[in-house]
Order: structure tokens, then sequence, then C-alpha cells
């Protein structure tokens, strides 16, 4: 996340074996006060760095990447729509996944979240590890052996994954698993049994109960 100012240059952490799709949203400084500023024009104080005059150096910060900022980011890759409806959804999901970075940086502000320094080496292997359970959603490794994969011990990968992802490796897998499962209900292709075990479930019900339990909703009502 970064301010207005003049950005500093840009420093690649992964090799050049990864692949990396970037979702880069800007928005006008202008714009942005209008929505976060009180009535007098005035930003909150935790945020008025975001805004600096354009020949000072940017504010800049690598964050975590939450559950919820990940389904968002899933939603807009993945966006079923087409013309009109597709440009209305995608900036709903802009809005909502700046809303998401906004509250983390006042939170970091207030003091209520600790962000913790990694070695790039170690970032490295944490989306590395991410990669090896994104391609074995039905069939995950467990987590000692997922560390061995990645050349990491068991305790640095939990507080690593934590640090980078904002959440369990376990959770982070659960998560991805049901927005890959909405947006496969959403695309009406297949029916909810059929993206239950596509997903890595080992039964309906189960995958009904997880879905039910974080969309608030049947995964039926989600089907295209």
């Amino acid at each position: 996340m970064s301010g207005s100012g003049i950005a500093a240059k840009s420093k690649d952490i992964l090799q050049e074996s990864f692949s990396i799709i970037t979702v880069a949203i800007n928005i006008n400084p202008k714009v942005f006060r209008s929505f976060a500023a009180d009535s007098s024009g005035k930003l909150p104080k935790n945020l008025q760095h975001l805004i600096r005059p354009f020949e000072q150096a940017t504010y800049e910060r690598y964050g975590t990447i939450t559950p919820a900022m990940l389904g968002v980011l899933q939603q807009i890759l993945q966006c079923p729509y087409q013309d009109m409806t597709k440009r209305l959804y995608l900036e709903g999901k802009v809005w909502e996944l700046a809303a998401l970075m906004v509250e983390q940086e006042i939170q970091i502000n207030q003091g209520c979240l600790e962000i913790k320094k990694l070695k790039p080496s170690e970032i490295e292997r944490i989306y590395y590890a991410k990669e090896i359970l994104l391609k074995h959603l039905d069939n995950p490794p467990s987590l000692i052996q997922l560390a061995q994969q990645v050349g990491l011990n068991d305790r640095k990968l939990k507080e690593g994954f934590r640090s980078v992802f904002g959440t369990t490796v376990f959770g982070y897998l659960h998560n991805y698993r049901l927005e890959v499962a909405q947006n496969l209900l959403m695309q009406g292709q297949m029916n909810v049994t059929e993206v239950a075990y596509q997903v890595g479930y080992a039964s309906p019900t189960s995958f009904y109960n997880a879905f039910r339990k974080k969309f608030g909703v049947s995964p039926k009502s989600c089907h295209g």
C-alpha cells in the first residue's frame, strides 16, 4: 500500500521462476479524500500520511493479504460478468478491497497489528508453500511435509505464513477452497456436488456446512 508522492524504485523479492499476477488499484487523492475526510475536508490523523505533496517521497508498506482480501482478489480475477455489469461489479470489488486495506492501515497505526519482518528468502519460500497448497486442493500435504518441501521448519512456516497471509496454512487453504467454490457455482457449469469434490471436500454435506458458515447462504443460492 502506498500514498501519493514520489514512489521509490520497486524491488523484486521473488525469483523469476515465480509467476505473479498483480492487481493494481490507483485512487486519485481527491477521490480518496472525498470518502475518508470529515466535513471540513480533513483526513483522520491515522490516514493523513497517505496523502503527501507530490515532491515528497511516498509512504509505502508491504502488509498482509488477509483471507478477506484474498477472497475479493479472487472475485476480481474471476469476474463472471460482461460489459456494464462487469464494470459495476469490479468497481464495487475495488472499493471493498480498498476498505479492507485502509482498515488494516488504521489498525497498524493504532498499534493493534504487528507486522513481523521476514527475510526475502523466507518470503519466497512461504509463497512457494502457498503455490503447492493451491495446486493440491483435493489432497494437500501435511504441515511437516509442506515445510520440508519448501526448506523451512514447521514453526517458521506457521509463523511466516500467518505474517504474510494473516491466517494459518490450512485456514488459508480452507478460505481459498470456498472462494474457488463460490466462483465455480456462479459460473453455473457444475452442480453443488461436483464443486464440492472439485475443491477437495470429502462429502457434499461438509462442503454445504462450511459454505453456509462462511457466506451465510447455501451453495445452491449461488448457482448461476
